[in-house]
């Protein structure tokens, strides 16, 4: 019987481990762009804090600009002509807002998926457009609207006492002020000087000294001395501006002691007025004889320029105003390189925008 061969036992073939998909495998690939690269939350809080920044800046723009020229437009007392029509601009402003608020947030939304950048860039870029594209006189007429609105009285009338300074700006003889600032050149220094010290505005202590001598330093019949025509300053000017100069330049001749004094007087005046600037100047020229100022105001029961006015002469009356002209003219000549004549062209809106010293 023949033998049999050997079966060989089928030999087994190992399974080839399945391999795991790759995540996404299989599916359609995102757009490039899709999922920005991870910040910190340091970075991601400041990009969200420059966009807000960006926002409210451009919102309260807005508002005063809005306000501002509905409030002069509608001005009035009648329901339908005045405060129906201003009341709905409001809403409408209102409406407009959440409108432009919600599509910035889809906006925002798209951005953000292609860079975490991209939104604080837009609007801090339109803020800073804004900014730099407005007229500056349109927004300073503005502005003014938006603060007789919000300031009631007390803003109507210190709108008021502003247009008397432009006023009187107006009538001041170019020939002589243009002299005045060249009499002015040898003192500008120590003037300048006396204003960083102290706080005031430099062009406010140039229409100060301009008002007291012309820019001629003498003594005067009535006890006046120096640029400043320095009479008996308060004790306490005196005492903080001989802090700084020695026993010998305690000279009311001295022009940068007189400025320092009359710089100082000034500043005393101010804050006892509570910097009130048409109170402190006034306060100024009535000095501390009788009593001064304050002691006057509560003699008649006055509490602010317009209603101590009446109660004065007409030199004392109109020394502000004459002041704070020459201190325009000042301003407008530094910054124009000349003097502007305020009625001619778009001159009056320019000057405006200039603002006067010292009134904030």
């Amino acid at each position: 019987m023949a033998a049999t061969p050997p079966t060989t036992p089928p030999v087994k073939r190992r399974a080839t481990p399945k391999r795991p998909k790759t995540p996404g495998t299989g599916r359609k690939k995102s757009s490039a762009g899709k999922n920005p690269p991870q910040i910190s939350l340091f970075h991601g809080s400041l990009l969200v804090g420059l966009e807000c920044l960006g926002l409210l800046g451009i919102a309260m723009v807005a508002v005063v600009v809005v306000l501002g020229y509905s409030a002069n437009r509608f001005s009035g007392t009648g329901f339908f002509n005045s405060y129906l029509p201003f009341a709905a601009g409001i809403i409408g402003v209102v409406i407009v807002g959440i409108v432009l608020l919600v599509l910035w947030q889809k906006l925002r939304r798209w951005l953000r998926q292609y860079s975490l950048l991209f939104p604080p860039a837009i609007v801090l870029g339109l803020a800073l457009l804004i900014v730099g594209v407005a007229p500056p006189e349109m927004f300073s007429r503005a502005f003014l609207y938006y603060r007789i609105l919000v300031g009631g009285k007390e803003e109507a009338s210190r709108a008021a006492l502003t247009h008397q300074v432009y006023a009187a700006y107006r009538r001041l003889d170019t020939a002589q002020m243009t002299k005045m600032v060249g009499q002015a050149r040898p003192y500008m220094a120590a003037i300048e000087e006396a204003a960083t010290v102290y706080g005031v505005d430099g062009d406010l202590l140039k229409g100060l000294a301009a008002t007291e001598s012309s820019f001629l330093p003498r003594t005067s019949t009535d006890g006046g001395h120096g640029l400043f025509q320095i009479t008996r300053a308060p004790a306490a000017a005196t005492l903080a501006v001989n802090r700084l100069f020695p026993p010998e330049q305690q000279l009311f001749t001295d022009v940068r002691y007189n400025a320092h004094l009359g710089a100082a007087t000034l500043r005393h005046y101010l804050s006892e007025m509570k910097g009130d600037l048409f109170l402190g100047l006034l306060a100024y020229n009535i000095g501390p004889a009788n009593g001064g100022l304050r002691f006057i105001m509560e003699q008649y029961g006055a509490t602010d320029f317009i209603t101590i006015q009446p109660y004065l002469m007409q030199l004392p009356r109109d020394y502000p105003i004459r002041v704070l002209s020459y201190s325009l003219a000042f301003r407008v000549g530094r910054q124009e390189g000349r003097l502007l004549a305020y009625e001619e062209s778009k001159n009056a809106v320019r000057i405006q925008a200039l603002g006067i010293p010292g009134l904030r």
